[in-house]
């Protein structure tokens, strides 16, 4: 799915409301000592701009979106990519790329499913701490096309 960017940084789109999720995003700015990645959650103003761009509805994806190169990554194919940019070892985890793409979405969902039930939910997305803020997209950030209406 092309995707003209409005970074030349990966950006991962996440729930904001999902402690597993919330865990995920702490764990790669942990382990993405370069740092790579870009943050936006899917409920806010930037997610829901590239969600449009991306051609999803923001509220029918159960997933991690990956923004990166021009192109939207959702599910499986999402965390691998995560995981090639992280540190060893976890930049390993990116050889399940040979485990077909249908079994690893399977397991993927199954996860996804019961996200809430087994890690629970938060009201609201979590403010990023100062030391980290500022890989974090928010509205004044996106270019004029991009904005939501």
């Amino acid at each position: 799915m092309p995707l003209e960017s409005m970074s030349d940084r990966p950006i991962l789109l996440f729930d904001g409301v999902c402690n597993l999720c919330d865990r995920s995003v702490q764990f790669v700015l942990d382990h993405d000592t370069e740092g790579v990645f870009q943050f936006a959650s899917l409920q806010s103003e930037v997610g829901t701009a590239m969600m449009r761009r991306c051609v999803f509805r923001a509220e029918a994806i159960d997933s991690v979106v990956l923004v990166e190169d021009g192109q939207c990554h959702i599910r499986s194919e999402a965390a691998w990519r995560i995981a090639t940019r992280l540190n060893a070892p976890w930049r390993w985890l990116s050889a399940t790329r040979f485990v077909p793409r249908p079994v690893r979405d399977v397991v993927y969902d199954w996860v996804a499913r019961n996200r809430y039930r087994w890690f629970g939910m938060r009201e609201a997305c979590r403010i990023p701490t100062s030391d980290v803020r500022a890989r974090f997209l928010d509205a004044a950030e996106l270019a004029p096309s991009e904005a939501p209406s």
